[in-house]
């Protein structure tokens, strides 16, 4: 009865990640590099330059660093291998808190205008 269900490490680890080979984790890593790299030129070249103004760089670091985050969650933490139905259920969560987190900066925005009109 043992030898019908005796597995080694070695197998089941393969099974599990075998989508990450040697060459994907450092073409992960290198998007992660390039990603930072252009954010780096950003910060120390194209706003300081005036190449680009404060706000567009700004929203340019929040996309940057979401396609960073993606990458880190997706390749590092291995959540694209794992079923639809958890990809699904974590990044509808991610999506309403991001919504969630606009709208309170939105209405935040609109409190402190309104106050300082009222006080």
């Amino acid at each position: 009865m043992s030898e019908q269900h005796s597995h080694t490490a070695e197998g089941h680890e393969h099974d599990e990640h075998s989508g990450m080979s040697k060459s994907k984790i450092w073409k992960v890593a290198g998007i992660l590099s390039l990603i930072t790299a252009i954010e780096f030129i950003i910060a120390l070249w194209a706003i300081p330059g005036g190449h680009i103004p404060q706000h567009v760089g700004n929203y340019l670091y929040i996309a940057l660093t979401l396609v960073k985050a993606f990458y880190i969650v997706a390749y590092f933490m291995h959540l694209k291998f794992e079923k639809l139905g958890l990809q699904l259920a974590l990044t509808v969560s991610f999506i309403f808190i991001i919504y969630f987190i606009v709208l309170m900066l939105i209405e935040g925005g609109f409190l402190n205008i309104h106050m300082a009109t009222h006080s």
